[in-house]
Order: structure tokens, then C-alpha cells, then sequence
């Protein structure tokens, strides 16, 4: 990119002129020259800037101390080492490497161009670095862009052991590189180190201790930390909101969302992604279109990171048509857009046009990503498209060069179960280029329960052992195989080694939305206003279920998952007694569930379809499955 060249003219005649109007020592803090530079780099013309200091250079006119702050500034927002560095030769050459602000500088764009090692020789060829609290500034923020974790912090030691003063920026250097749980005991003391210099009322570092406690997973010190915040801003809330999404407290979101509005404080598209995430989880349709209006009001309509959040939110709650037509709207569909949309039809056992989808995109010059193979190897494993499936998997080192991951040979794992071809997917397993994890061994522990294969089932579930032996799920899943097989001892075997790890299998919940409010559903749940007329509802349906001779095929396994859970009747039956109660005859019920749906519960529902002429969706963990006339979408395969 160049500038244009009559811009190029009239800045030198202007340049020219302002010269001749400027004599002596004044010339140096005037100079025409830097004005000019310090303009474009202030208005993010870094191009411009650097293009307008090589016609300085080709003028004649030298820079000085306060020229290099401003290139060195568009070297490193442009990330451009050589043009730094020969930067760096015109400081040295000028006489200008001891200056304090040309020094930070100096510092600062290294760091940015992802030369740390150089930075830190620059701070410490110059003797005067170690008493400046700028420079050590510039390390530091540099050691946080770099990841440099440890550097960080020992340079902050020898700040503090040096007796340089600490002020604000060097805070908002430093809290960033606590990221994870494991460097929360950092994080709480440099929020006491905040307090003893008195920075923690500067709204900038109360904001960024906020995001340090929200992304270490501590929500308790980060809304204790918000609720005594006298002076919240937007950044404020957006921290506190992305922080309760990225914790899975939807609910929480939902609620902060309302108080934020009734502050008056207007949301902006972080905002609206926080909170669009939450109804997704939730599968708050109603509440998400609210979201979509004052996303339209707001003039947000074509950002596009909100388009494909709106795009995932309504196809995860169900309403695959509203997804599409936001899908075929958009001006520019990206890589993330295309995702969105076979992802959503595939959860929704949609395979086939999942699988064209994906072809479109290809056609269209989009590459896909490894998240979009993940989508579609994932809608060919749930609709049963064994050799298309098998393609792609083929077609991501082969035709794009893309190395498969864990969550890639799980589709693939599951795609061959699916087909029956069990030894088959055994052997991909142990092929594996990277190392498997528990979500691919417990895919082919899930396989062996449907083809009721015990041995391999057994083997499957040692490896998965080693990987994941907290995780409650493969206990249930090889308890019902045992269950199914009647092998009483190995079921017995297994409850006894969770009583040895102190396991109990998480309480399932299910959500309903009606009438704009998510009514929630624990196992054996009791709490809620409607519940005798819910239970009553449920007897006289499995009544009629029994009647049918649907409910005995999977009574013992019902009784095994009573058993381990401790629990009474699972919550999406209690979601579909209440939604039948509460709504018209012929709506569609949409049940939103935090479990994998037992088979017990799936044969449950498919009868009751056929029974009261309804149509129920129920999202589950893993995908979606649509009950009508006494069959489901899944073809009893999930």
C-alpha cells in the first residue's frame, strides 16, 4: 500500500512551508515533519506514516527524539522487523538510543514484532533502563503479548527490588498473564499489590482484574470484585457477562443483561455475543428473538460475528427455518457462517443437506477450516453417511493439508459404530498420528452398547480409564451394557469402583421456555408450582406407554440408572408432562436436556408421540432428536 502520490505532493509543499517558518531550537519540538507523523500515527495511518518519513529522509531533513516514536509505533502496529530494525539504526546513527521515550519505543516494537529476545536486549544495553518505569513497561507488556509468563513476572520482581515506581500501565502489563486456575494465587496478589499503590479504583485495572478472575474460572472473586465497582462501564459489564457464559451460568447471564439495561448502560456486539451464547445454552428462542430486535434497533444488524451467533441460536433451539433465512441473507458468508449452518442441520439428523452445504461452500472458494470438518464428519456420523463421511475424513490431510485432531477421529469413531464396524473403528483408534483422548475411546464404548459388543466394551473402557477416570458417563454407559448383557457382577463391579472414587453421576435437568420464562427440571424434581398435576400427568402417560408393551424392553436398564443416579424420575420426562399440560393441542414442545437421553427415556417419548398426536424436540448432549408418530429422527441411533 502506497500513499497517493498528490497527497505525497501537497504534504512536502506544506512541510516546506511550515519550515521556513521555524529557526533554531524551536525546530525541534515543531518540526513540520512530526506533526504530520504524529497525526497519522494517531489516526492508525501507519502506511502513510512510514511512507511519509522515507520522503522526510529523501528531503534531507534528519529525524530526531521526537520523530522515532511515531514510526517506531506503524513499524510495530504493521509488524514490519526489518523496517524496525533498520529503525533502530537511524536511533543509534542520530545519537538518539539514550532518549527515554525513543527507547521504550525501541522496546515496545520488537516486542509487537514478536522479537521479544531483542527488547530485552535493548532494555538492558542501556543502563538507564532500569531506573525508568516506562521501559520496564514495555517489557513487561511485551512479555504478556508474547506469552512469556515467567519472564513477566521476574522482571516485575526486579522492578520492585530495583525501587522503580509502579503505576497503572505496568498493572495492565502484568494481569494479563494470569489466564488460567493455576495462576490465581499471582492473580489475587497483584490485585493486593494494586490496592497497596492505590491503582484499584482506576476503573481500567478494576476492569482488568475482573477479566483475570473471570478467565482463571473464579466467578465468585470476579462478582465480588463487580458488585463493589461504584463506577461501571461497559467494559464492566461486558466482563462480567462473557465471564457467567463462559462458565455455562446461563441463567446468571440472563438476569445481569436486565440490570445492565435498567443502568442504562447501551450493550455493543460483545454484549449481545455474551448474551446470545446464553439462550443458545439455554434454548430461550423467545428470549434470543428480544435479542435480535434490539440488536436491529441498536444498528448491530450486519456485524458479522452476531449474524452467525444468531445463526447457532436458533438452530440450537430448534428453529432451523429462522437460521436459514438469516444464513441465505448475509451479504458475506464466511468460513464461521457455513460452519454454523451445516452444524445446525447436522445436529438435527440433516445430514444430507449438511453434506451439500459443505460442497457449496468448497465450490464457492471458501476453505474449510478443521472446525468445519468437524461440523460435517459430525451431520455424516448422525444421519448414518458412512462412506461420505469417511471422504472427508480423507480429504482434510490429502486435499488441504489440515491434521486431524481428537474430536475428528470421535466423528469417524462413531460413524463406523454406527455402521456396526466396530473392529474397524478399533484399528483407526490405535492408527491415531496424535494421541486419543476420552471423548474418541468413550465413542467407541458408546458403539459397543448399541451392538451390544461386551468384550471390546470392556477394552474400551480401560483405555478410557487412563484418560478420564472422574468422568461418570462411561461408568453408566459400560453399567448398561453389563445390565443388558445380565451380567449382574460386572454391574455390581462397577458401582462398587464409583463408591471408591466418591462418584455420583451429575443430576440431569431439562428446560422448557413458555410464555418468555425457562422453567427448569432436575431429576425426581418436586419444587415446582405445577408438580401434582405433572405427576399425575405422568402416571396416566406411562399408563397408556405400558399398555403399548413399549416400557418393558427397557425396564432393567431404567432401574440400573435409577440406581446409580440416586435420583427419581429423569427431568425430560417432567419437561414433556409440563409442556403438555401448559400448551395447546398440535404445538410442537421443544425440551432442552444437560444429559445424554437414556434409552429408557427415548422410547418413553416416541410412544408418547404416537399416544397424543404431538411433536416433541428434545436437544440433548449431543444432538437433537425429533419425536413424531411414534418415531424419532435419530433412527434410535445416538
Amino acid at each position: 500500500m502506497t500513499v497517493p502520490q498528490s497527497l505525497v505532493s501537497r504534504t512536502t509543499k506544506l512541510l516546506n512551508l511550515q519550515s521556513t517558518k521555524t529557526t533554531g531550537a524551536s525546530r525541534v519540538t515543531t518540526n513540520p515533519w512530526n506533526a504530520h507523523l504524529r497525526e497519522m500515527a494517531n489516526q492508525c495511518q501507519f502506511v502513510h506514516a512510514l511512507t511519509l518519513y522515507r520522503q522526510m529522509l529523501r528531503s534531507g531533513d534528519s529525524p530526531d527524539v521526537f520523530t522515532f516514536p511515531f514510526v517506531l509505533k506503524s513499524c510495530a502496529a504493521l509488524s514490519l522487523p526489518i523496517s524496525g530494525a533498520q529503525l533502530h539504526c537511524h536511533v543509534i546513527k542520530t545519537g538518539c538510543k539514550h532518549e527515554p521515550f525513543v527507547q521504550s519505543s525501541l522496546i515496545s516494537m520488537y516486542a509487537r514484532c514478536s522479537s521479544v529476545q531483542y527488547a530485552r536486549k535493548v532494555f538492558d544495553e542501556n543502563g538507564e533502563s532500569s531506573n525508568r518505569t516506562d521501559c520496564y513497561n514495555a517489557l513487561i507488556s511485551g512479555y504478556t503479548l508474547n506469552s512469556r509468563f515467567h519472564d513477566g513476572f521476574a522482571l516485575f520482581r526486579k522492578m520492585r527490588e530495583a525501587g522503580v515506581s509502579v503505576n497503572s500501565v505496568t498493572m495492565l502489563g502484568l494481569v494479563p498473564l494470569c489466564t488460567l486456575p493455576v495462576h490465581l494465587c499471582l492473580g489475587l496478589c497483584l490485585h493486593g499489590c494494586c490496592v497497596k499503590f492505590g491503582l484499584d479504583t482506576q476503573s481500567s485495572v478494576a476492569n482488568c482484574l475482573l477479566t483475570m478472575y473471570v478467565k482463571c474460572g473464579a466467578i465468585d472473586y470476579a462478582l465480588e470484585l463487580f458488585n463493589a465497582m461504584s463506577n461501571k462501564d461497559l467494559i464492566t459489564w461486558n466482563a462480567m457477562i462473557s465471564g457467567y457464559a463462559q462458565n455455562g451460568l446461563a441463567t446468571r447471564v440472563l438476569d445481569l443483561y436486565h440490570k445492565m439495561k435498567l443502568s442504562e448502560v447501551h450493550p455493543d456486539p460483545v454484549t449481545f455475543v455474551g448474551v446470545l451464547s446464553s439462550c443458545t445454552y439455554l434454548g430461550a428462542q423467545k428470549f434470543g428473538t428480544e435479542v435480535e430486535r434490539q440488536i436491529q434497533s441498536s444498528g448491530f444488524s450486519s456485524n458479522p460475528f452476531l449474524c452467525n451467533a444468531l445463526i447457532n441460536m436458533y438452530a440450537r433451539c430448534g428453529n432451523l427455518e429462522k437460521a436459514r433465512s438469516i444464513f441465505d441473507h448475509l451479504r458475506e458468508k464466511s468460513v464461521v457462517s457455513w460452519t454454523a449452518i451445516i452444524g445446525g442441520y447436522g445436529m438435527h439428523g440433516h445430514g444430507e443437506i449438511s453434506v451439500q452445504l459443505f460442497d457449496e461452500m468448497v465450490g464457492t472458494g471458501i476453505r474449510p477450516d478443521k472446525a468445519a470438518f468437524v461440523s460435517v464428519l459430525s451431520a455424516c456420523s448422525h444421519a448414518g453417511l458412512t462412506d461420505k463421511g469417511l471422504d472427508y475424513f480423507a480429504a482434510m490431510e490429502m486435499n488441504y493439508g489440515l491434521q486431524p485432531e481428537p474430536m475428528h477421529y470421535s466423528c469417524v469413531v462413531d460413524l463406523l459404530g454406527r455402521a456396526g464396524r466396530l473392529m474397524e473403528a478399533k484399528e483407526l483408534i490405535e492408527s491415531m498420528q496424535v494421541k486419543p483422548d476420552g471423548p474418541v475411546w468413550g465413542a467407541l464404548l458408546g458403539a459397543c452398547k448399541i451392538h451390544k459388543n461386551v468384550q471390546l466394551a470392556e477394552f474400551a473402557f480401560e483405555r478410557v480409564m487412563e484418560l478420564d477416570p472422574m468422568n461418570i458417563g462411561y461408568y453408566v454407559l459400560l453399567s448398561n451394557i453389563y445390565c443388558e448383557a445380565e451380567n449382574l457382577e460386572g454391574v455390581l463391579e462397577v458401582r462398587a469402583m464409583m463408591r471408591k472414587r466418591k462418584l455420583k453421576k451429575d443430576p440431569g435437568y431439562s428446560y422448557v421456555e413458555y410464555e418468555g420464562r425457562v422453567h427448569l427440571f432436575l431429576a425426581g424434581d418436586r419444587t415446582h408450582p405445577q408438580t401434582e398435576e405433572i405427576y399425575r400427568m405422568l402416571d396416566d402417560l406411562e399408563n397408556l406407554v405400558k399398555e403399548l408393551g413399549g416400557f418393558y424392553k427397557n425396564d432393567r436398564e431404567r432401574r440400573n440408572e435409577e440406581l446409580m443416579s440416586g435420583m427419581g424420575v429423569h427431568s425430560e420426562k417432567l419437561a414433556i408432562a409440563f409442556g403438555l399440560l401448559n400448551t395447546r393441542p398440535g404445538t410442537e414442545i421443544v425440551v432442552i436436556k444437560n444429559l445424554r437421553i437414556c434409552e429408557n427415556c427415548h422410547q418413553f417419548i416416541k410412544l408418547v408421540s404416537k399416544i397424543v398426536d404431538r411433536q416433541f424436540v428434545v436437544r440433548d448432549a449431543t444432538r437433537f432428536h425429533h419425536f413424531k408418530n411414534g418415531s424419532c429422527s435419530c433412527k434410535d441411533y445416538w
